[in-house]
């Protein structure tokens, strides 16, 4: 098993509690400000906001606001993209038509999907057996496609594909990726943003 666990000279040293910052905390040097502050840094490597990685990141945050869920600070590597409470637990997927690099024609739009050993970080162990860990599965596609106008903080410009991890199980078997046109046989109709939290309520209690 992969050990995540850090030691110092036997001890065990327990994981981070980390705060939720706000933005204003301040570079410092021997002890005085050095002329920066963590905003900063925040507009220096997140302004791209069509960056593959920082687009699911920014997904997940969109589905944790829709649930109310959005002031809390984001677990990075566990083995499900969202805990809420009542046991709900929620993988986000993102996909998006345009990219931040030059493109010859629209990105095809797919999913990874893939069972996974993963690492969870309340246990602090890692799954014995590839499995999809969630309870419900969120596709976020951001279907926009004119590359001078699209804006991810739009919420407009995205759907939600919000399927329960069962029928996807059923559906894909150990399959890696799914097509949009494949999720679409699974789960036919997509929501808004504003429809988002009754239907991911509405699979949670199916």
């Amino acid at each position: 098993m992969l050990d995540f666990e850090a030691t110092s000279g036997g001890v065990p040293l327990d994981a981070l509690a980390v705060p939720r910052r706000s933005g204003t905390e301040p570079f410092t040097q021997a002890g005085a400000a050095a002329g920066a502050v963590l905003t900063d840094f925040w507009a220096w490597a997140c302004s791209d906001l069509m960056s593959n990685r920082l687009r699911g990141v920014l997904a997940e945050y969109i589905v944790a606001l829709a649930m109310g869920a959005g002031d809390g600070v984001r677990t990075e590597w566990d083995a499900v993209d969202l805990r809420l409470p009542g046991g709900l637990d929620i993988e986000v997927k993102s996909a998006a038509y345009v990219q931040s690099w030059s493109q010859q024609r629209l990105s095809r739009i797919e999913f990874n999907v893939a069972p996974a050993k993963g690492w969870d970080a309340r246990t602090n162990t890692v799954a014995t057996v590839p499995h999809r860990p969630s309870r419900v599965y969120v596709f976020c596609l951001l279907h926009h496609t004119d590359k001078a106008t699209v804006n991810p903080l739009d919420l407009d410009q995205w759907e939600f594909y919000v399927t329960p991890t069962t029928m996807l199980d059923a559906a894909l078997g150990t399959q890696a990726r799914v097509s949009l046109a494949r999720l679409q046989t699974i789960t036919p109709s997509s929501v808004t943003f504003g429809e988002l939290a009754a239907r991911i309520t509405e699979c949670m209690e199916g």
